[in-house]
């Protein structure tokens, strides 16, 4: 921004208040000030927190948004996008994989030209998984058609997000606007900023909503249809008008940007040239980056050297004509990019830069390309120092020795690969095979009967989990998962969904597996899985491979992974792949900080239900996964809980007989998380038994469709009021308190018992 962070103290025409705050806050706070109509979202780190901020400031009667839980990004952008077709004004927030995941979606909203404001707050690419921030995610949004603007810091968040909303809502433009700022080093880092003190000045300043003024579908009296299909002429006309429609967003920022300078006294121009003025040799960068540079400019010039920095306030529309104009006098420009894109010797912007260059014909600028900061990888001001290195090389011999290369990478260590290598030895079959548990069919009724031994006897079968993981203390998560492996005999293929139980044992270059583990993405465990037995049996069948036949695969889904993850998981299924799917369930979005997902029960505490003067925790109550998988009519569908441990072995037994001869198994099994349910960590087991006791979490089975309660927790005069479960926990305490609240809670345990003691009691339901 034009104007500094120490000048922010100056008399300014609005009155405003000065406070330390990140840049997710501060986006929060601007579209609490605007007071949107609608946010759909899902969480994702580190974007997260704008929607946990709104739901804090609701909580306080702050804004009247609809935040609406999505069950994935792609639902998130299709929930926006409806509410955007209503005349409706639209915020959300996503980062990374969640905006790939949603990209689909996006170009239909620009091609039918309806405004909303998204905060790409940038993070990397996976694979393999980094949670930092780069901007390779950034850079799949070029192409969609939306307005992008940069914010390199905080209070830049908050200014721009202003300023989106009156762009993309402008009469010449009607178009999406991208809010793209730096994870991590912008959105959780605090710095100085100043936001107004008043809502209504924010307001009168995006001026009233105008979107019903243009054809939307909230008017019964004047229907319209909107995205009827269209053939090659009508589209190639609509992209042009939507083309159009961007590059005029360019003066329209300008003259916004122009507009909130008088307002605020903070002036954002198409590019920030620091220093440019007589510059010889310069330097390009997007967001925080740039912030950081300008400290090696001055160093620079205090040497005698004409250097300069540009930055730039928006890329979409590329501004073309301001790049020209800044780089009249520089002799060589290096830009640098935290993205690549691969094969083409240079990132994106770079080739940008060198076509609006190429036009000028007087222009004799060296452009340079680096790739840097993936990752998340810090710049200090050493780097920028080779960046300008660099430049000044070029410009002193007339040509870039190396005009695009890397930043900062090394050769590596060759004891280390992509393969994560194990902490300990890995473990085969024969090691695994006990020959302690035994599965055999009932030739009366054609289910299984499994013998165990007693549990101290399972203590020879080792750990398929090794030690030194990053688990929170107390976590149920894993030991669960350790238990239900000691069910299973022989060797297995885990895959991992995202969430805490990936996180904490698979960090490179270590893991804690001792068999093959692998990972993928929240939306698409299942079907993974399934396409890697369908291969391994296909292999098999043509004697490409030779191994043993008792390999079982198994999916291991948590952290609410079965909402966005439920598609792939329903359609493995359906098609029956020979596969266990299992669930542990700790009732929220654990590994992004404890968001709601469809499994938190109603009225549960969580970061994005918040319990205050103006709501009281989650709305609804939580997913039955067990009868949606059940509902699939695949052979074995269980649940279990670590406390009941002779249970659970039981069922691991029989999923993995169901998962090697006839096809998919499911299971869920209830873990405590005593960090997000604010339990004491010792605890865990106890309270999970309560929930069983109080039957929340009933123990049955549905084998070959007939359902079996397996622990009666009444027959063996162990039933307890559900108030004891919920009084264990912080996240629950309040509902104690509110006698309407508990009372439906209370009768949906209720109902849903009931119906389970019904289908135990007639099979045929």
């Amino acid at each position: 921004m034009a104007v500094t962070e120490d000048k922010l103290s100056q008399v300014i025409p609005a009155e405003q208040i000065t406070h330390f705050e990140s840049g997710n806050e501060m986006a929060a706070t601007a579209a609490a000030q605007i007071n949107y109509h609608i946010m759909g979202y899902f969480p994702i780190t580190p974007s997260t927190e704008v929607a946990q901020y709104l739901d804090q400031m609701k909580t306080r009667g702050l804004h009247d948004i609809q935040l609406i839980a999505a069950d994935g990004e792609h639902g998130s952008a299709g929930i926006c996008y409806g509410a955007a077709m209503t005349g409706a004004r639209v915020v959300n927030a996503t980062s990374s994989q969640g905006f790939l995941y949603m990209l689909e979606q996006l170009p239909t909203q620009s091609g039918t030209r309806f405004p909303m404001v998204l905060n790409l707050v940038t993070r990397a690419i996976s694979g393999p998984l980094d949670i930092r921030g780069d901007h390779s995610d950034l850079y799949y949004g070029l192409n969609l058609g939306w307005v992008i603007l940069t914010a390199s810091t905080p209070q830049a968040v908050y200014d721009m997000n202003i300023m989106a909303l009156k762009v993309a809502e402008h009469s010449d433009v009607r178009l999406p606007v991208i809010v793209a700022y730096d994870g991590f080093f912008t959105s959780h880092q605090k710095r100085k900023v100043q936001y107004f003190k008043e809502n209504k000045v924010v307001q009168d300043f995006v001026g009233p909503n105008p979107n019903h003024q243009y054809p939307n579908i909230a008017d019964p009296a004047n229907p319209v249809t909107i995205g009827a299909h269209m053939g090659g002429d009508d589209l190639l006309n609509n992209h042009y008008q939507l083309s159009e429609a961007l590059e005029k967003a360019g003066e329209v920022y300008e003259q916004v940007s122009r507009e909130y300078a008088k307002l605020s006294g903070r002036e954002y121009p198409t590019l920030d040239l620091y220093r440019m003025e007589d510059a010889e040799v310069a330097v390009f960068l997007l967001n925080s980056a740039g912030e950081s540079a300008k400290d090696t400019v001055d160093a620079l010039r205090a040497q005698g050297v004409k250097a300069g920095l540009v930055r730039p306030n928006i890329i979409r529309p590329f501004p073309t004509e301001a790049i020209r104009k800044a780089m009249k006098n520089v002799k060589a420009l290096l830009v640098g990019e935290r993205a690549d894109s691969y094969g083409a010797q240079g990132s994106n912007l770079t080739h940008e830069i060198r076509s609006a260059l190429q036009i000028d014909p007087e222009n004799k600028t060296i452009v340079l390309s680096r790739i840097f900061g993936l990752g998340g990888k810090d710049f200090y001001a050493d780097d920028a120092q080779a960046f300008f290195a660099a430049a000044i090389d070029a410009a002193e011999k007339g040509y870039a020795e190396k005009p695009f290369d890397y930043h900062g990478h090394y050769p590596g260590d060759p004891e280390f690969t992509i393969v994560s290598k194990p902490v300990t030895e890995p473990l085969k079959a024969d090691t695994f095979k006990t020959g302690l548990i035994n599965v055999a069919v009932d030739e009366t009724t054609g289910r299984l009967n499994v013998k165990l031994p007693p549990l101290r006897q399972l203590t020879v079968k080792p750990h398929r989990l090794a030690s030194g993981h990053g688990a929170c203390p107390g976590c149920g998560a894993l030991s669960a998962i350790e238990l239900f492996l000691k069910g299973i005999e022989g060797d297995v293929v885990l895959l991992f969904q995202t969430g805490c139980a990936y996180v904490v044992t698979a960090s490179y270059p270590y893991s804690s597996h001792k068999q093959t583990f692998v990972h993928n993405l929240f939306q698409n465990g299942a079907a993974t899985v399934a396409g890697a037995v369908d291969a391994f049996y296909e292999m098999k069948r043509r004697g490409e491979i030779q191994v043993s036949d008792d390999v079982t695969f198994i999916m291991i889904s948590g952290d609410g992974g079965m909402d966005i993850g439920m598609g792939a998981a329903v359609g493995t299924a359906l098609r029956n792949h020979k596969m266990i799917i299992l669930e542990y369930d700790n009732e929220g979005y654990m590994n992004t900080g404890s968001q709601l997902s469809y499994s938190t029960p109603m009225g549960h505490m969580t970061s994005t239900s918040g319990v205050g003067k103006a709501q009281k925790g989650k709305k609804g109550h939580h997913k039955d996964t067990a009868q949606i998988l059940a509902a699939c009519n695949i052979p074995y569908v269980f649940t279990a809980t670590e406390s009941n441990a002779q249970d659970l072995l039981k069922k691991a037994a029989k999923a993995q007989w169901y998962a090697n001869n006839v096809g998919t198994a499911y299971g869920k099994i209830l873990c405590a998380c005593p960090l997000n349910w604010k339990s004491e960590d010792p605890k865990g087991n106890e309270l999970v038994s309560a929930a069983v006791n109080s039957c929340f979490f009933p123990l049955y089975e549905i084998e070959q469709g007939i359902t079996s309660i397996t622990y009666n927790p009444e027959e063996k005069g162990k039933k307890i009021p559900v108030v004891e479960w919920l009084k264990g926990m912080g996240k629950t305490k309040h509902l104690l308190k509110d006698e309407e609240q508990l009372q439906a809670f209370e009768e949906e345990v209720e109902r849903r018992w009931s119906r389970l003691k019904a289908k135990h009691e007639n099979p045929e339901l």
